[in-house]
């Protein structure tokens, strides 16, 4: 019963890592990641680094396990694996992204030796942000979902987006939580510390007024394609024709908007196998409304290669092929490690190319505009690196793949940080929803029902202009990270110095 009562802080973490899930969509209980973020503070306050590493991997089962158990659907439903199997390779998946929660508390452990409580709080959150900025960037190419300023875009910290990103966010997040810990604790005093919160929470909410781009043009009409096709259905020989003629009656419905954009792989066949009965058809027509439109099918390259690609048609046909791939969705990392365990499970899984990094800009509605194909919107400087000749940002997905779960919703929340972080509209065709038009403040301003057959309809203000965080990126953003904790640890040093004078000079 001792040992029991011993591990009660390790058995409740699972419980806080459910509640971290609670603050992202569909939920956005925003303000329970601020709970969640005390309590782990508090805990690894009170271990050794070995202690807070299990807590921490026990928090991140809890965190992971609630939030990203809909990829079992992806696997089981539509990737053919046996119940078995499914839920084994998602316990695996769930339990390796886990050890990024658990260094994190290994680290936070670490920097709670920090004399100062200032130095302590703003240590631990900077280990936090740099974690979510290792697994989201480097590990297997990035897993940056349930990244704690995601939860945030509903409260006023949301007004530091466009300045310092989603880390920048994340940042401020854990400095407040962690702030309030310790003047619960009595290490912070309170007039400080309620002013330092006051400061960065009243600030966020000036910032959202501020507007950091401008428009570079007259709206134009952007009508988005749902076609709702089921991921069972989709790549089945004998349903292409329904898909494509589907596509195109929904298409011929909207000739009066300046841009038509459809979803991810929304032509289940590759262009050498449509381009003569159906392209070229659609590229005429295109041209003699005077409309651009914005495809997605999968495209062969050189020798074996093949790309997940969007094509416009219209005023100029040109492509983008992905370059961020999603691992064992699009490509098997770990070779051949990676392939071998798929034969045995027998679960067929893609393998596309990388469209490399310097591809140019693609055009619709007489202005250029990034484009990012399901999850690469997932990543801020992806984004923000291109946004400088760009006049709105186009996301195209397919989350049908994940059913009626919270995946969509989480996918979309991201999304909507693009846009803030930008200062741009962000325009999001998917399959089956979330379908929508985000504004340059990242507001999900007009949204389609979700698993339905539809389209929608808006304007969007093409925008110029680069906000602060477009300039600085992650990477300068953890160098002022690194000029902080210096500023940080000297001005201790100092006060202890002094401190010890005083006190010599006093005997």
């Amino acid at each position: 019963m001792k040992r029991i009562l011993n591990l009660k802080w390790e058995l409740a973490a699972p419980v806080f890592g459910a509640l971290l899930t609670a603050s992202f969509a569909p939920y956005d209980y925003a303000y329970a990641a601020i709970a969640a973020l005390m309590f782990m503070y508090w805990v690894w306050q009170q271990q050794a680094p070995k202690r807070a590493a299990l807590s921490g991997y026990l928090f991140g089962l809890g965190l992971f396990g609630s939030g990203i158990w809909w990829t079992y659907i992806s696997i089981h439903d539509f990737g053919g694996g046996d119940p078995y199997s499914s839920v084994a390779l998602t316990a695996l998946l769930v339990a390796v992204w886990a050890l990024f929660p658990a260094l994190t508390g290994w680290l936070i452990a670490k920097t709670l030796t920090c004399p100062g409580p200032w130095l302590r709080i703003i240590a631990a959150a900077i280990a936090w942000v740099a974690v979510e900025y290792f697994r989201g960037y480097w590990l297997l190419n990035g897993f940056p979902w349930l990244q704690i300023a995601y939860s945030q875009l509903s409260t006023p910290l949301a007004g530091y987006a466009p300045l310092a990103g989603v880390y920048g966010v994340g940042f401020l997040l854990a400095v407040s939580a962690f702030s309030v810990l310790e003047m619960l604790r009595g290490k912070l005093p309170a007039l400080p510390g309620l002013l330092v919160l006051g400061l960065i929470w009243a600030g966020g909410g000036y910032l959202q007024t501020v507007s950091w781009t401008r428009a570079a043009g007259a709206p134009i009409k952007v009508t988005l394609v749902q076609g709702n096709i089921g991921q069972d259905q989709k790549w089945q020989k004998n349903q292409k024709l329904n898909t494509l003629r589907l596509y195109q009656e929904l298409t011929e419905q909207h000739w009066d908007s300046d841009v038509i954009i459809w979803p991810e792989t929304s032509i289940p066949a590759f262009l050498s196998q449509v381009k003569e009965f159906y392209i070229d058809p659609l590229q005429t027509a295109a041209q003699a409304h005077a409309v651009d439109l914005v495809v997605g099918l999968p495209s062969s390259g050189q020798g074996k290669d093949y790309y997940n690609s969007v094509m416009t048609l219209g005023e100029k046909q040109a492509f983008y092929h992905k370059n961020h791939l999603l691992p064992f969705g699009e490509y098997l990392p770990l070779q051949p490690l990676s392939g071998w365990v798929l034969d045995k499970l027998q679960i067929p899984l893609g393998d596309f190319a990388a469209g490399g990094d310097r591809q140019t800009l693609l055009s619709a509605g007489g202005h250029a505009f990034v484009t990012t194909i399901c999850y690469e919107d997932a990543f801020g400087e992806l984004v923000a690196r291109q946004v400088a000749d760009a006049g709105y940002i186009v996301n195209m997905t397919n989350d049908a793949w994940f059913g009626d779960s919270s995946q969509p919703h989480q996918h979309m929340q991201m999304a909507q940080m693009r846009a803030l972080e930008t200062g741009r509209y962000l325009v999001r065709a998917t399959n089956t929803g979330v379908t929508g038009f985000v504004g340059p403040d990242g507001v999900l301003r007009k949204q389609a029902p979700l698993f339905i057959t539809t389209t929608l309809t808006d304007h969007i203000v093409p925008m110029t202009g680069l906000t602060p965080y477009v300039i600085l990126g992650d990477k300068g953003l953890f160098g002022l990270f690194s000029v902080l904790l210096l500023v940080m640890y000297g001005w201790n040093r100092w006060l202890s110095v002094g401190i010890f004078k005083q006190r010599a000079e006093a005997v």
